[in-house]
C-alpha cells in the first residue's frame, strides 16, 4: 500500500465507523496472530478449549489460508484495527445458513483495546453487513458463563437472550 499514489479517503467507507476499520486478513498478520494466542482466557473464552501451544508456522498457515477472503472453512475472517491502522484484533461472520437467515459471529479484540468500544463498533458494522447486506434475519450467539465483558456487548447491541444452555462447554475441569 506504501507505493499507492492517492491517499485513500475512509469517510464514506461502509467497514469503518469513528472507531475502527474491518479489513481482510493479510499474511503478514501472522506475528498479531501468534501473540495474540498466548492469552489464554481469551482464547479459551473464543475455541471453549485450551489450544495446543502456539506455533509460527501454524500462525503463518493460518493467516495465509485466510488472507484476502478466501478461507474455505465457511467463515469470513476480518481483522479489526484502530483508526491509526493498528491491528487490535479480529472478527468473523460464520455459521452462515443462508436457508433459515440465521448466522453467528465470533470476535477477540486485544487485550490492551478491551473495554474502550473497539469490539462493540466492529460488531455494529458486522452486524450491519449481515442484515442489509446479507438479507440474513436472525444472529445467534452464546456467552460462556464469567464472559462478562461479551454479556454487556450483547446487551449493548440489543440482543435478547432467549435460554441458557447447561453443561454443553467442559473447560477447565468443569461443564
Amino acid at each position: 500500500m506504501e507505493d499507492m499514489k492517492r491517499k485513500i479517503d475512509y469517510s464514506n467507507y461502509f467497514w469503518q465507523d469513528d472507531k475502527v476499520r474491518l479489513r481482510a486478513i493479510q499474511p503478514e498478520d501472522w506475528k498479531e496472530d501468534y501473540t495474540s494466542k498466548f492469552d489464554t482466557p481469551a482464547r479459551r473464552l473464543l475455541e471453549c478449549a485450551i489450544e495446543l501451544p502456539p506455533t509460527i508456522p501454524g500462525s503463518k498457515k493460518f493467516t495465509e489460508d485466510n488472507a484476502d477472503f478466501t478461507s474455505t472453512n465457511g467463515r469470513i475472517m476480518f481483522t479489526i484495527e484502530n483508526i491509526d491502522g493498528t491491528s487490535i484484533g479480529g472478527i468473523n461472520l460464520n455459521s452462515i445458513d443462508e436457508r433459515n437467515g440465521t448466522f453467528s459471529i465470533g470476535i477477540v479484540v486485544d487485550k490492551e483495546y478491551r473495554g474502550k468500544g473497539y469490539g462493540l463498533s466492529a460488531m455494529r458494522i458486522l452486524l450491519k453487513y449481515a442484515f442489509l447486506e446479507r438479507r440474513l434475519n436472525k444472529f445467534n450467539d452464546y456467552v460462556l458463563e464469567g464472559n462478562v465483558g461479551s454479556a454487556k456487548m450483547m446487551k449493548k447491541l440489543g440482543c435478547v437472550q432467549e435460554g441458557v444452555r447447561r453443561q454443553v462447554v467442559y473447560i477447565n475441569g468443569q461443564y
